[in-house]
């Protein structure tokens, strides 16, 4: 029988975030799915209040830290796994394709030349398949890409963190238009998750409430079959692909982008500080598209 994850959430009104604890329910070992640090965008000011509150959970619960697992490299908040194991210790981990995702966003950002592209920012790359256990409670990796590379979901117990692969049923899946993403593998990485056992839980990291619902994070094999808006039994690939690719044309980048992805492509570390000890992030101009700038650029 397969055991009965504790799931706690924590959820980041200004990003639609959500983070996991995870606790076997046989002992004190627990896990950290998606964390969240506070990004005050137009100050440039960090915080970390998302990740205090869950900080104290764990402590004052008495839980042993055992992993801190990112889904993928989120575009739209930055992670807090650093300030998480320096308060708690932890193994940070995330999906072996990060390489390629560092190899695109190093060249993006025209990162320094220490910025190594081989994952080594994280402590475990976890690749399809791997184990995840914390405590007695047995777990895995499951490669999941579409939405970028390297996205992976956990299963744990009966429980499966999907990212944002998959949304509560009234809104649907995650965009494929970011490099490396594709409408056709994500709907097969989906189809994947829904041949778990239809009783098994699903998580979603992000949830946007639509017709002004209230907050919603845990649904099922068995709801998403039978319900999800984009993904239900019946819709082909064919026709998943045509509405994703249509839809993803509509939509604007995430408002924390650049700063997201120069962070948390780092295991959600700043870049190293430049002269004076300041730490700066890049805006690369029409990095996503836009017209030539060589005309405006100044004069040597």
């Amino acid at each position: 029988m397969t055991a009965t994850a504790d799931v706690t959430h924590f959820f980041d009104a200004p990003t639609n975030t959500l983070t996991y604890v995870v606790k076997d329910p046989g002992s004190n070992a627990c896990a950290i799915v998606d964390s969240v640090l506070n990004l005050d965008y137009p100050s440039g000011t960090i915080s970390y209040e998302g990740a205090d509150a869950v900080i104290e959970h764990v402590q004052t619960q008495g839980l042993s830290l055992e992993w801190i697992l990112e889904t993928h490299v989120h575009a739209d908040h930055l992670s807090a796994a650093p300030y998480l194991q320096q308060k708690l210790g932890g193994k940070i981990a995330i999906g072996s394709e990060i390489t390629t995702v560092q190899t695109v966003f190093g060249g993006v950002f025209n990162s320094e030349a220490g910025f190594l592209r081989d994952g080594s920012q994280f402590d475990v790359l976890l690749s399809e398949g791997d184990s995840i256990n914390i405590g007695s409670l047995e777990g895995y990796a499951m490669h999941t890409p579409g939405h970028t590379p390297a996205c992976m979901a956990y299963i744990l117990g009966d429980a499966a963190f999907v990212g944002d692969t998959l949304f509560m049923p009234d809104f649907g899946t995650a965009r494929c238009d970011f490099p490396g993403g594709d409408a056709a593998t994500l709907f097969r990485s989906i189809k994947r998750i829904l041949a778990l056992p239809e009783a098994t839980r699903i998580f979603v990291c992000h949830d946007y409430m639509p017709n002004d619902r209230e907050l919603q994070f845990e649904t099922s094999v068995s709801a998403e079959l039978e319900a999800n808006i984009h993904v239900k039994a019946g819709i082909s690939e064919e026709e998943f692909v045509a509405m994703r690719e249509k839809r993803d044309k509509t939509l604007g980048m995430p408002n924390l982008i650049l700063p997201s992805l120069q962070i948390n492509m780092r295991a959600g570390h700043v870049p190293p500080p430049e002269s004076g000890e300041r730490f700066f992030l890049k805006l690369p101009l029409n990095a996503f598209g836009g017209p030539d700038l060589s005309n405006l650029a100044a004069k040597e």
